[in-house]
């Protein structure tokens, strides 16, 4: 049997959280670094278990994004990933149902970063991918252009007015920026 659980990640048990970690890191290996795990947390997390095993998960995780000159919030989709053995059978689908619908519900903007084997995944799911320039805040307030992730960032528009051919600008965090 197939269950979805969404939970912010206070509500998790450390058991949950160990879980979840581990999963993102067998799915993506090195590529993972600490810094990732740690942006999925502090939002609320899609938990996909079949027979009561973890097989997916995604964090819609809270962020302020600039553009058009205003502030948007964002509902940031981080850790993204279905088990290997499982993936191909619509779990993927599901999870991000489920945070469309996080995003949908509580932020004026939905983004993402996408490897490159990702594109089609969320292209097909209603994710726009952002056609303008990007940019990161700094931490002493300043902006810097990211232009090596350029291509890979997706959007999922919510009732910010939004120009995809525009400057979208993150706030700044340690590791990846987007």
């Amino acid at each position: 049997m197939i269950e979805l659980l969404t939970a912010r990640t206070a509500e998790l048990d450390a058991s949950t959280l160990d879980e979840a970690r581990a999963l993102l890191f067998e799915v993506f290996g090195a590529d993972l670094t600490e810094a990732d795990w740690e942006h999925a947390l502090g939002g609320v997390h899609a938990l996909l278990r079949e027979d009561g095993v973890l097989i997916g998960h995604a964090a819609v995780v809270p962020r302020v994004f600039r553009h058009d000159g205003r502030q948007v919030r964002t509902g940031y989709v981080e850790g993204v990933a279905v088990r290997a053995d499982r993936q191909g059978r619509g779990h993927g689908s599901v999870l991000m149902g489920s945070v469309a619908g996080l995003v949908r519900g509580g932020y004026e903007l939905g983004a993402l970063s996408s490897s490159d084997a990702a594109v089609e995944f969320y292209a097909n799911r209603g994710w726009l991918r952002w056609a303008g320039l990007l940019s990161a805040a700094t931490r002493h307030g300043g902006e810097r252009p990211t232009p090596d992730d350029e291509g890979g960032v997706f959007v999922l528009p919510g009732t910010a007015p939004l120009d995809l051919t525009g400057l979208l600008t993150c706030d700044w965090r340690p590791g990846d920026l987007w």
